[in-house]
């Protein structure tokens, strides 16, 4: 059969990566197909600091680089296409692509999730440079500097506490005029002499020249405009987004089972609902999304594969 691959992973960021090396290793005829730039949200990460083993000045760019040179060299395929539509009724899995058609006696999805942006100037030249949308990938660089953190929710409030370890001074700010975050966790940020407040406030810009300099706020009821800059001494400040996250799952809509956020549910081994398709990384519902839990979800799923492959398949 043409282009009938054992496994076909979705996705070459770190679970994907981690996917195609544990499949590859198996001796499965494994592709990996990434439609954008391989290595997902990492590579846009300055310095990775919390992976376990990381060497000294260790980038994402750095991290991916030497996880796709271990995947070519087991014979891991790699290849650029957009996938537009899966079949997943058959025993053997059909994935259609712009550039081609591939069919899979397994199929791991590690197609990621990207946070949500504010879409405001500034906001993508700027992100690692001072803008960041992960306080525990982030944090530790704003030791001593004034850090604001943007969104009203669980997410926001709880990582607005968790930077209070290194920040000076935090300030939550919302577009409402009260926060959505359970009370509880309300309760305890507003303990915290830390954390400041600031309510029915957007961003309107970002700027800075190489590196974040100032903000510019708008009060959403007065229409009041104002910039707030970095203190002079420290030349920058940290700028924190947590707005929520978009899984890249809308292929999969009615095919798989996911939560009401849009996040594939799978058991541990990594299974969705359909026998032969896996989910791996953080389009998976999930506590925890960092690259050492996407590598461990892409070996897991991986190996669920080839054992599913093993019972329902002649060699």
């Amino acid at each position: 059969m043409e282009n009938l691959y054992d496994l076909v992973i979705i996705g070459a960021g770190p679970a994907g990566l981690a996917a195609g090396l544990y499949g590859a290793r198996a001796k499965m005829k494994t592709i990996i197909i990434e439609k954008d730039k391989t290595g997902g949200q990492i590579v846009t990460t300055e310095e990775v600091a919390n992976y376990p083993g990381s060497v000294p000045n260790a980038t994402g760019p750095s991290l991916i680089a030497r996880m796709v040179e271990q995947c070519d060299e087991f014979g891991c395929e790699r290849i650029k296409d957009d996938i537009v539509e899966v079949n997943f009724d058959e025993k053997i899995k059909v994935i259609k692509g712009t550039k081609g058609e591939y069919k899979a006696k397994a199929v791991i999805i590690a197609t990621g999730a990207t946070p949500r942006k504010l879409d405001v100037p500034g906001e993508k030249e700027l992100t690692g440079k001072g803008v960041s949308y992960c306080a525990t990938c982030d944090g530790d660089f704003f030791t001593d500097f004034e850090v604001f953190a943007i969104g009203g929710g669980d997410t926001a409030v709880e990582e607005a506490m968790f930077l209070t370890k290194f920040a000076r001074k935090v300030t939550v700010v919302h577009r409402r005029d009260m926060l959505r975050a359970a009370k509880s966790i309300q309760e305890k940020a507003m303990k915290n002499p830390k954390i400041e407040f600031i309510y029915d406030t957007a961003v309107k810009e970002i700027k800075g020249d190489g590196i974040l300099e100032s903000i510019v706020f708008e009060n959403l009821k007065t229409g009041e405009v104002w910039e707030h800059f970095a203190d002079e001494e420290d030349g920058t400040m940290g700028l924190f987004v947590f707005v929520g996250y978009l899984p890249q799952t809308n292929l999969f809509k009615g095919k798989l089972d996911m939560n009401s956020h849009g996040y594939l549910i799978t058991d541990d081994k990594m299974r969705t609902n359909v026998e032969g398709v896996f989910a791996a990384g953080d389009c998976r519902d999930k506590l925890l999304r960092q690259v050492v839990t996407a590598t461990a979800d892409g070996a897991i799923a991986a190996i669920g594969a080839e054992k599913y492959i093993e019972e329902n398949f002649e060699h």
